[in-house]
């Protein structure tokens, strides 16, 4: 195994596309994905930059930068949860009749 191949593994974390646990997705079970960190990391930025720039250049209304703001956030959040795996234990829990 090169040096590479270490680092990116060093800098991959676990995600299970079928709700297996992390670690039949770390043992390369059927049905796990990795998704390195360092991708994470990437994504936030750009989704940062693109955030930053509408912000600036695009004219709109500052209640609309607002919600448009809380939005991208929440999403980013939700995107977050879901695959560091904590979203598969919210899904247990119902608001309201079944």
């Amino acid at each position: 195994m090169s040096i590479c191949d270490q680092t990116w593994d060093a800098l991959s974390f676990s995600l299970a596309a079928d709700g297996t646990q992390p670690e039949a997705a770390l043992t390369g079970e059927k049905g796990a994905r990795h998704m390195p960190l360092l991708q994470v990391v990437v994504v936030l930025i750009v989704v940062g930059i693109l955030l930053w720039l509408v912000d600036r250049f695009i004219p709109m209304a500052g209640s609309i930068k607002s919600i448009l703001n809380a939005v991208v956030v929440i999403a980013v959040v939700l995107w977050l949860l879901n695959i560091f795996g904590l979203m598969q234990s919210l899904s247990n829990i119902h608001i309201g009749k079944p």
